[in-house]
């Protein structure tokens, strides 16, 4: 199988870093460093090869390095089934971000076709004891890597709903404003519905029959009143008959965007919320493998993975057996941790990297082969 690889990348300005390069040759790449060196900072300009905000859903001028404010640049060679591309991106002072591939202007959502990058992050600890909307966007990222135009149905549902919340809030009685809106919404929201629920079959389909040290689980697309309408025509009625409800509400209070991703352990009986931290932080880890895995058959290659801080919550063995399963996939994963004997069990499987900081600069100290 071909990879997918991020052999060099430039970071001009951008976070910590006044400027960086890092060169790699396919292998996983374990950086380790003290805490605020800049190692998730780095992890954020890789993240940010794929459509979207990039781990921290930042805006382009909250990744200027503070305090010139300057604007900022990266600039990376993806090879990709068998083919190179350039990629440059960045933002002048007080203007967006703007992206071009192979020296041509590109809109965000052509980094899906060359690209799919996943990630795992310390604040996503939290997934299944937070709130629904955690749990969605998690849901709605993996749909992404599987299908980018899955972007462009959210973007057209939401542009559509917070319209139709506006006629609410205002009391607007005329049902022909609302028929149009609530056939834009129905549309892009039985696309929604249909593009998650096709994503989770790809990772139920990954997860069957793997060779693993992490614990699968059954995944669930729930909402709160009960099943969704099913398809475009029972939404848009769902939402006509509903006008009175919602009206008093003063929102839309049905609907693809209170939707919901419930996780339960077969083998121990019960729902993820319920597992211990460990437990939860080992589920998680699973279903980052499996969508891996899945983008492995689906795209032609494995994703380009960022795991932070991957240590915490894994024991010994279990981060061992992480590393060999991201090895057999053949994924390049970049992998952050406080010192480099939590990647000794990678050894020359991998290039390692030590971060350092300086007078509030970022920098690479030294690189091992």
């Amino acid at each position: 199988m071909q990879g997918l690889t991020l052999t060099r990348l430039t970071l001009s300005h951008f976070r910590s870093w006044r400027h960086g390069t890092v060169e790699t040759d396919g292998r996983p790449v374990a950086m380790h460093g003290p805490n605020g060196a800049g190692k998730t900072n780095l992890l954020e300009a890789v993240s940010l090869f794929s459509p979207g905000r990039g781990l921290r859903r930042a805006r382009a001028e909250d990744l200027s390095r503070r305090p010139e404010a300057l604007g900022w640049k990266l600039t990376g060679r993806l090879d990709t089934l068998g083919q190179g591309h350039e990629v440059t991106m960045g933002a002048e002072a007080g203007s967006s971000r703007a992206l071009r591939i192979d020296d041509k202007a590109a809109p965000q959502v052509a980094l899906g076709r060359i690209a799919r990058v996943l990630w795992l992050v310390p604040a996503m600890d939290r997934l299944w004891i937070e709130g629904a909307e955690g749990r969605r966007r998690f849901l709605d990222r993996m749909t992404l890597s599987f299908m980018p135009g899955h972007a462009d149905a959210a973007l057209a549902y939401e542009k559509a709903m917070r319209e139709r919340n506006r006629l609410l809030k205002d009391m607007v009685r005329d049902a022909h404003w609302y028929t149009a809106l609530e056939t834009q919404m129905s549309e892009a929201g039985a696309q929604l519905t249909a593009n998650r629920m096709h994503a989770l079959d790809l990772i139920t389909q990954a997860q069957a029959g793997a060779e693993t040290a992490f614990p699968a689980a059954d995944l669930a697309l729930t909402h709160p009143d009960g099943p969704l309408p099913d398809g475009a025509d029972a939404l848009r009625a769902a939402w006509r008959d509903g006008r009175g409800r919602d009206m008093a509400a003063g929102r839309t209070l049905l609907g693809p965007h209170r939707a919901d991703m419930e996780a339960h352990w077969p083998a121990k009986g019960i729902a993820a919320r319920d597992a211990s931290t460990g437990e939860q932080k080992a589920l998680l880890v699973s279903l980052i493998l499996s969508n891996a895995r899945g983008l492995a058959r689906d795209f032609g290659a494995p994703p380009i993975l960022l795991l932070d801080e991957v240590a915490a919550h894994l024991d010994a063995t279990r981060r061992a057996a992480l590393y060999d399963e991201v090895c057999a996939l053949g994924a390049q994963a970049w992998m952050t941790g406080t010192g480099p004997e939590l990647f000794e069990e990678l050894g020359s499987r991998a290039h390692h990297i030590e971060i350092t900081e300086q007078g509030g600069e970022s920098g690479l100290l030294e690189r091992t082969p």
